[in-house]
């Protein structure tokens, strides 16, 4: 089947082309009137032509969108109806369809900007790059100390020495550790974990980290920066309220870990900051965090390490080997490899440390003993008629889901299984219980299950129990072959407050520069968001801050993403849901009618910006005016590119202080005199009514001749007459005449600045 391309001018040659199989017909002068585009490079011989057995240029494009942009070439007017923009657009790039290509960029354009959507609410730049850390010490005990070596560049031979003598596995710790120190260099200046606390947020580079504090009137001030150090962050903690500290309860503390080691400081309220100390936990650390003044730090070898703020003590315990965790309230609650749910009460630490001894008790057991893969505590609120419940819901290896339930009042009974859920198939990975909805994600590419919980006083119900509520997917890809990245900096969540409703953050591709915010419950989509400045996204959290000390104010939920370049930008998520049940109001042009404006003017690519050109039809020189009769042209065709708006009657264009309602070059008089003056000089209506102003205007000079009111028309105003159809000479010029500009005007090139 072949497209003509309509009847070509008398000597144009005339061109066959196969476009993916499809046949086209279409002269030479359609395909080349642009320059150095592809066509006019492959008709003059600059690129080589494949034809097939009818001699029709072959091209192996997609012929279905080459048909709109022979079009364009055409008529120089797009109609994208049935094909994808993105495609459209990527194919006029390739053709070298310079007009098109910005038609189209400009159409995508439409809704966004360097400034970001409404939903941007601020940009941090990239840090400077920090000095390198000198004074290395460690807390780990004098006899550990005592047998490093002198310091020296080599970071591996230090970190030999932190393993324990009877650690089968140190030289594939110290290899790893080597690797991940090898790495920094590949991505140095990228943001690998964002992570925050009340009004304070830790940004960790590849070797180094800054804080950031949000103030009521200054903004978001960057108040800390660590050293720079010899390893690769991998893990980040903060507090921005220790209780009981050295300083009051003004101390903040954050801390990172590598492999086995953790560093720790001590960050004032004016931003300085000193470190408190280097400790190791002698397995690789898998989470780290902090309870309180506690801050805890798991290996799922079966480690936990706990250092105090009061008694400036680091201990280390072995335990079951360890798959997930939760915090809630003091309590620490560890889900194991062996079925068992323990927990640690965080208060009792200062009194059992100095028993060397951490009280970890055994608190619930899976009937099958699958190990515990992902765990969430629900505390419910505090009621005078039902105390204060604990839930817990937790998956397991095989893919289970339960809930349990313990009332603290109970003495010497156990949590009591409440619900059991068989709806996954592949080991859960994360789980949340909330006061509204339980969500379970298993390892099926993030395959979510959710429910809605009911609830009689605050406590979880069985009747009705929870009913099966959404099925779906958050699917986020990791990519294995480039640079070591961060899975701790591109956790999906859920994130939020229990009590509220709480979000996914979906990052498709590990390249992209735009992730999708998704509520947990459903599945649905909130807002997408893009980076301002088109940076990759490498980490990002969501974290609500706290509000200011006005009257009616309240905290505020933000998505902090972290880019390739090192920059960190920020996004009102509190905004976002308050929009999500709100229909979109009517804004500016639509993409249809963008693309009916941009069809009116050609747009010009090249030249220095400056203000719109004015056609050189209806010019007038200063002087009297005179009056043009237009030529007749042909009938305009009714095409979708019509310029909307367009009136049969002849317009009016003069030099400024010029216009029609001015009657010719200003002079004196008053406004009223001039309105009647212009008036019997563009004629009586019909049936004229008089005058009526109010007040005296002082006359400047003669008033013109005027009839009194009532009087009718004067005798020497002749009525108009249509004229009959052909080309009527014009009239001899006068000097009160007005200028009249024809209906068909050329489109006006238009540059990008101007457009």
């Amino acid at each position: 089947m072949a497209a003509s391309g309509g009847a070509a001018r008398p000597g144009a040659e005339v061109v066959q082309l196969n476009v993916g199989g499809k046949r086209f017909s279409t002269s030479r002068q359609t395909l080349t009137w642009i320059s150095d585009s592809f066509f006019s490079s492959l008709l003059s011989g600059r690129i080589s032509t494949l034809k097939d057995e009818t001699g029709a240029i072959f091209i192996d494009r997609d012929p279905t969108v080459f048909a709109p942009i022979l079009n364009f070439l055409r008529t120089k007017e797009l109609d994208p109806r049935g094909v994808s923009i993105s495609l459209l657009l990527h194919e006029a790039q390739f053709y070298g369809i310079t007009p098109l290509v910005r038609r189209l960029q400009l159409r995508e354009e439409l809704d966004r900007s360097s400034c970001g959507s409404v939903l941007f609410n601020g940009y941090l730049p990239p840090p400077v790059l920090p000095a390198k850390r000198r004074n290395r010490h460690s807390v780990a005990g004098p006899q550990i100390a005592a047998r490093l070596p002198a310091t020296t560049d080599r970071a591996p031979v230090r970190r030999s020495n932190t393993m324990p003598p009877n650690l089968g596995n140190a030289g594939l710790l110290g290899r790893l550790l080597e690797d991940r120190t090898l790495t920094a260099a590949s991505e140095p200046g990228a943001v690998r974990i964002v992570c925050g606390h009340h009004n304070w947020i830790a940004v960790a580079y590849a070797q180094f980290l800054v804080c950031y504090r949000m103030k009521e009137t200054s903004g978001w001030q960057q108040v800390f920066s660590s050293p720079r150090l010899d390893w690769v962050i991998e893990r980040v903690a903060l507090n921005a309220k220790v209780l009981g500290g050295a300083l009051g309860d003004h101390d903040k503390m954050v801390a990172v870990a590598s492999c086995s080691e953790i560093i720790l400081w001590a960050l004032q309220a004016d931003g300085n900051g000193s470190e408190i100390g280097v400790f190791h936990l002698g397995v690789p650390v898998e989470a780290l965090f902090f309870v309180g003044n506690q801050l805890i730090a798991t290996s799922h070898t079966g480690k936990i390490g706990v250092w105090n703020a009061v008694t400036k003590h680091w201990q280390i315990q072995d335990v079951v080997p360890i798959n997930s965790y939760d915090a809630a309230g003091t309590f620490l609650l560890l889900g194991c490899n062996n079925g068992s749910i323990y927990y640690v009460d965080v208060q009792k630490f200062p009194l059992r440390m100095k028993d060397n001894d951490l009280l970890v008790t055994e608190l619930y057991r899976d009937p099958t003993e699958d190990a515990v893969t992902a765990l969430s505590v629900y505390l419910t609120p505090k009621t005078s008629d039902s105390g204060n419940w604990i839930e817990i819901a937790y998956g397991t290896s095989s893919g289970v889901v339960r809930v349990i339930v313990q009332h603290p009042e109970t003495v010497g009974s156990g949590p009591q299984l409440f619900q059991t859920f068989t709806v996954h198939r592949s080991p859960v990975t994360k789980i949340m219980l909330s006061e509204k909805h339980l969500i379970s994600v298993c390892a099926d590419n993030n395959h979510v299950r959710t429910w809605t919980v009911t609830r009689f006083r605050g406590m979880i119900s069985t009747q009705p129990g929870s009913t099966p509520l959404a099925s779906f997917k958050i699917l986020s890809l990791d990519d294995l072959d480039g640079p070591a990245g961060c899975g701790a900096g591109t956790d999906i969540g859920p994130f939020g407050e229990r009590d509220e409703q709480q979000v996914f953050i979906q990052r498709v591709v590990p390249d992209a520069c735009q992730v999708f915010v998704r509520l947990s419950s459903t599945g649905k989509r909130i807002c997408e968001v893009r980076s301002v400045d088109a940076a990759a996204i490498t980490a990002f959290t969501v974290h609500e801050c706290e509000g200011s000390s006005r009257i009616g104010s309240r905290p505020r939920r933000y998505l902090f993403t972290g880019h390739a370049n090192g920059s960190v930008q920020m996004w009102d998520l509190t905004t976002a849901m308050e929009m999500l049940g709100k229909p979109p109001e009517a804004g500016g042009l639509t993409e249809e009618e963008l693309l009916r404006q941009l069809d009116q003017c050609d747009l010009a690519l090249t030249g220095p910006p400056g203000p719109a050109r004015t056609p050189n039809t209806s010019l007038r020189s200063p002087g009297p005016s005179r009056v043009e009769t237009p030529t007749p042209s042909p009938p305009l065709p009714k095409h979708r590119g019509e310029p909307l708006g367009v009136s049969s009657q002849p317009r009016y264009r003069g030099s400024e202080g010029d216009s029609p309602f001015s009657g010719g070059p200003r002079g004196g008089g008053s406004f009223v005199e001039r309105c009647q003056e212009l008036a019997q000089r563009l004629g009586p209506p019909e049936n004229p009514e008089p005058p009526r102003f109010g007040g005296k205007s002082k006359t400047l000079r003669p008033p013109p001749p005027r009839r009194p009111p009532n009087s009718g028309p004067p005798p020497t105003a002749p009525r108009t007459v249509p004229s009959p159809p052909g080309p009527v000479p014009a009239p001899p010029a006068t000097a009160d005449a007005l200028p009249i500009i024809p209906l068909a005007t050329p489109k006006s090139r238009l540059n990008e600045t101007s457009f």
